[in-house]
């Protein structure tokens, strides 16, 4: 399964039908910037930073 930037969410679509639509926001899609902005944030979890660290190298921003 891909690396994912965020949790998985579920938006309601219609309110009358009660209809949802799961979002996933997977760290492929996600731009470089918004990537960059979370691996420099201090709170960043040591894993999760791991896991920006390893797509920025694969965009070729980071080298490592």
């Amino acid at each position: 399964m891909p690396m994912k930037f965020k949790e998985t969410v579920k938006v309601l679509v219609n309110r009358q039908a009660k209809t949802y639509r799961t979002v996933h926001s997977y760290m492929h899609t996600t731009s470089t910037d918004k990537i960059q902005e979370a691996y420099d944030n201090a709170n960043t979890k040591p894993k999760h930073k791991q896991k920006y660290r390893n797509e920025l190298v694969r965009r070729g921003i980071l080298h490592g």
